[in-house]
């Protein structure tokens, strides 16, 4: 089971790309953040508008050093066709993966039983391949890309700030806290 503080498990999947077919491993993951965005189907309901709001945010997500896998158990020729025929899925510039073979889906455990299909399930990845967060909703429960960017830059933060944690509705900027005995009881 994919778990908070566990690396990821090695994996082989085609995605369509930059108007490309490519082939990746869990060895295109190392070295940058990356999330791995795992949703039902594509030619869906909630799966484009989530996609979609994630182009949106992708400029901002690649300035942060962060590379972006969205993952369904559609072919990346499905992925294609889509990309192609869709005017939100056609603004799309990151990974859309295909994972046919169910490797990536029951890798991050999320892969719903008898129905071939993913969870709606994002999970942030740091450059040590180590998953730091995870966030699995319901199927009618779309996600919010500005709400997992602030959760990027708080992974970030405290990857770069050993020692400090961020707080509730903690935004780049505010202030942090630096675990100690002193606030026990104090906040």
């Amino acid at each position: 089971m994919a778990k908070v503080n566990t690396p990821i498990k090695p994996f082989k999947a085609t995605a369509f790309y930059n108007g490309k077919f490519v082939d990746i491993t869990e060895k295109d993951v190392l070295g940058k953040w990356a999330v791995f965005f795992f949703y039902p189907a594509d030619f869906t309901f909630v799966c484009p508008t989530e996609l979609g709001d994630l182009a949106d945010h992708y400029e901002e997500l690649q300035k942060l050093g962060v590379e972006v896998f969205s993952v369904s158990t559609d072919t990346h020729f499905t992925h294609k066709a889509w990309h192609d025929s869709s005017e939100t899925i056609g603004k799309i510039k990151y990974y859309m993966v295909g994972d046919q073979t169910f490797q990536l889906a029951n890798n991050f455990d999320v892969l719903r039983d008898g129905q071939g299909l993913a969870d709606r399930a994002t999970f942030i990845v740091d450059p040590e391949g180590i998953i730091q967060a995870i966030e699995i909703t319901a199927e009618g429960i779309g996600r919010d890309a500005s709400d997992l960017l602030r959760k990027i830059k708080a992974a970030q933060y405290v990857a770069s700030h050993p020692g400090e944690v961020c707080p509730a509705k903690w935004k780049e900027g505010d202030k942090t806290l630096a675990p100690s005995l002193d606030l026990v009881g104090k906040i």
